[in-house]
C-alpha cells in the first residue's frame, strides 16, 4: 500500500516534465497565508523582493516549485516566487472583474441569486463541478459559474518559463 502512494506522488511533474519536488500536481491552486507576502524574482532569499502582497486568503496558480519555494501566477497574471509557508492549500476565489458576480442557489443559472460577489472580493472554494464552483462567503453558500473567477480554472495561466515579475495574462 505504501509503495503505490509513493508511486503515485512520483507521477507529479511540472509543465516541463520534470518531476515536482511535493509530489504535488503542477499547476494547482493555493492560497496566500498572510497579508503579507514577499513575492521576490526567484526562489530564495537572496533575489531582490519584487513587491508584497497584501491580501490574505487571494488565490495563486502555482506553476513551478522548488523543495522550499513556489513560483506562482497572481489574478493579474504577475509570476513571482514565494516561499512554501507563507501558502496555504485552503481554497478560495477571487472576483477579479469589475463587475458583481452572482452567487446562485444551485448549479444554474436560472437558480434563485443569493448574494453577489462584489469586484475585488474573495469566497471561500468548496469544490468545482459541471462548470459550476460552491463558494462560502460568512455564512452564505451558494454556486458561481467557475469561468467566472480567479482561482479555479483547470489550465495552467503563466508560462512557467517567463521570468518573474509583472504582467498580464490572457483572458480565461
Amino acid at each position: 500500500m505504501l509503495g503505490a502512494a509513493v508511486l503515485a506522488g512520483a507521477g507529479q511533474t511540472m509543465p516541463d516534465g520534470r518531476p515536482t519536488p511535493s509530489g504535488q500536481p503542477v499547476p494547482r491552486w493555493l492560497s496566500l497565508k498572510s497579508d503579507e507576502v514577499r513575492a521576490r524574482s526567484g526562489p530564495g532569499l537572496d533575489y531582490r523582493i519584487l513587491w508584497e502582497y497584501r491580501a490574505s486568503g487571494l488565490p495563486v496558480q502555482v506553476i513551478a516549485e522548488t523543495a522550499e519555494w513556489r513560483k506562482i501566477c497572481d489574478p493579474e497574471g504577475a509570476v513571482a516566487w514565494v516561499h512554501r509557508s507563507v501558502v496555504s492549500s485552503r481554497r478560495s476565489v477571487f472576483n477579479a472583474s469589475d463587475a458583481e458576480i452572482p452567487i446562485r442557489a444551485g448549479r444554474s443559472v436560472t437558480a434563485p441569486l443569493r448574494a453577489r460577489l462584489a469586484p475585488r472580493s474573495l469566497a471561500s472554494l468548496d469544490e468545482c463541478e459541471e462548470g459550476w464552483c460552491e463558494v462560502r462567503a460568512r455564512r452564505l453558500r451558494g454556486f458561481v459559474r467557475q469561468a467566472d473567477v480567479f482561482g479555479a480554472q483547470d489550465r495552467l495561466l503563466c508560462n512557467a518559463a517567463r521570468p518573474a515579475g509583472p504582467g498580464r495574462r490572457a483572458a480565461p
